[in-house]
């Protein structure tokens, strides 16, 4: 059994993840950190190199490299879903958890953090609520399950998914 945390960046999936593979006894995997790996990269230096599209086949790589792989929590990047062959990988590694939160609350926790390319921008809320307005019914068609992380601590966030995981 496998844990997929999906969702728009500074939903918590990082935090989230790392405190419910520990409370599991999962091995924890971000996938933005295997392609950084995998590439002798940062994810800006291959957005700003090689481009959106390359970095996309990148993801859809490292998730068919996790395949065949059990007792992972793994967090995604928060455009994983978009390509629909990336949603079939990850339905077959695990159950899609949804970590959703307010374009507030998401520029709250990300507005401090140098690496995140697409923010660099004029507006970043109004981009914020431009993505999510795109890519929300992406996320929720693809989630088996979905929680609001806005108005909650990374603890409760993590017990839901367990509880959540207990009850299918």
């Amino acid at each position: 059994m496998n844990i997929i945390l999906i969702g728009f960046m500074g939903s918590g999936k990082t935090a989230v993840g790392n405190l419910l593979a520990h409370r599991l006894g999962f091995e924890y995997l971000d996938t933005d950190e295997l392609i950084e790996k995998q590439a002798g990269a940062s994810i800006g230096q291959i957005f700003s190199q090689k481009g959106e599209e390359y970095f996309r086949d990148l993801e859809t790589q490292v998730l068919k490299s996790l395949e065949n792989k059990d007792n992972l929590v793994v967090s995604t990047g928060g455009g994983m879903v978009l390509r629909q062959e990336n949603v079939k990988i990850l339905k077959k590694l695990g159950s899609l958890v949804l970590l959703w939160a307010s374009p507030e609350k998401i520029y709250e926790r990300v507005k401090e953090e140098p690496y995140r390319p697409l923010l660099k921008v004029a507006d970043p809320i109004a981009k914020i609520k431009e993505l999510l307005k795109l890519r929300e019914p992406i996320y929720k068609k693809a989630a088996d399950f979905v929680i609001d992380t806005s108005g909650l601590k990374v603890g409760q966030v993590a017990e839901e998914i367990i509880k959540w995981q207990k009850s299918k």
